[in-house]
């Protein structure tokens, strides 16, 4: 592609390259599962990952950020490395954990990832405690934090949903709830859940700002999330953000991705006219060879990761207990 032609700066093609690293990883992930290699169970973000890059890549080092059981690229994207991840879903020393959290349970503190959570929903009372801690340390110019964490669309029927939202209203916390909208809650359709069409909708009932986009645009997502994000930073207060998306797999890697609750139509859809990194490459631009080559990088960066956690070593017997503190 010739410069004059070229519609990108050098951070949107960064922000495409992260949506194919999310989504190799996420292959990676259901061979290593399918060859015996990795233990337990699968709940992959594929089809997601414009969420994951567009809200992010918005949060500073030291923003705080919960995740869920779908919540890999969302730590990749807050600064994990995909070496890291890799060896503690494969239960290695070398991991976050130790090897100890695996997918479900994994955390980086120094880059501000207080956790995974293989509970629906209990991210939520997490992320008002932490949002809370940081008002109570007071809010200054070197302390305008925020804190961020995720929820599919089956979690807002909880009850500790309804709870947080109240309680993080109340007390004008700095706290950005994330609603996944995948439109299935495991395989409950999102219209059997609720009688609104938009979960955000629940916003004015805790009289905080609502918003409901289209989460497989990513220059969307990104604008608005930057938008909520300063908006808690000034003292705004919290904000409920649904990204509507779809996921290409099945809920986890014992469901199939079509066939019983979803038809193969609706999935080739939503691989075909909604995919998040297919659009964004007609907003680039780019030509076959460059994605060509972006792939191929991206394939060189999980191989290369894979191999270290691989080569890595398992935390010993006699150690296993060491870092257990409940």
């Amino acid at each position: 592609m010739c410069a004059a032609n070229k519609k990108y700066d050098e951070k949107m093609l960064k922000d495409y390259k992260d949506m194919w690293l999310i989504r190799k990883f996420e292959d990676k992930i259901y061979q290593l599962y399918s060859e015996g290699v990795l233990p337990g169970t699968i709940h992959a973000s594929t089809g997601q990952e414009a969420v994951a890059v567009g809200i992010c890549k918005q949060l500073r080092k030291d923003d705080l950020m919960f995740t869920n059981h779908r919540g890999h690229g969302h730590t990749l994207m807050k600064g994990a490395e995909a070496k890291r991840m890799f060896a503690e879903l494969l239960g290695k020393e070398t991991g976050y954990c130790k090897g100890l959290g695996g997918s479900m349970h994994v955390a980086d503190t120094e880059n501000g990832v207080l956790g995974a959570n293989g509970v629906v929903g209990s991210g939520m009372p997490l992320a008002v405690g932490a949002a809370l801690s940081l008002v109570y340390n007071g809010r200054r110019e070197d302390n305008d934090k925020v804190c961020v964490v995720f929820f599919g669309d089956g979690a807002s029927g909880a009850g500790v949903f309804h709870e947080c939202m109240n309680m993080a209203s109340n007390w004008n916390l700095p706290l950005i709830f994330v609603c996944e909208n995948n439109l299935y809650g495991m395989s409950t359709p999102i219209k059997e859940q609720g009688s609104i069409e938009n979960i955000a909708d629940r916003a004015a009932g805790y009289n905080m700002e609502g918003v409901t986009i289209d989460g497989n645009d990513l220059e969307l997502v990104k604008e608005t999330a930057a938008r909520l994000i300063q908006k808690a930073r000034e003292g705004g207060g919290p904000s409920l953000l649904e990204c509507k998306t779809y996921r290409y797999n099945g809920h986890s890697r014992g469901d199939k991705p079509y066939g019983i609750y979803r038809t193969k139509e609706e999935v080739d859809y939503w691989k075909t006219e909604k995919d998040p990194i297919l659009r964004y490459e007609k907003v680039l631009g780019l030509s076959d060879e460059e994605i060509k080559e972006i792939k191929k990088e991206t394939d060189a960066i999980i191989d290369e990761a894979v191999k270290f956690a691989m080569e890595s070593d398992a935390l010993s017997p006699e150690d296993v207990l060491q870092y257990v503190f409940a």
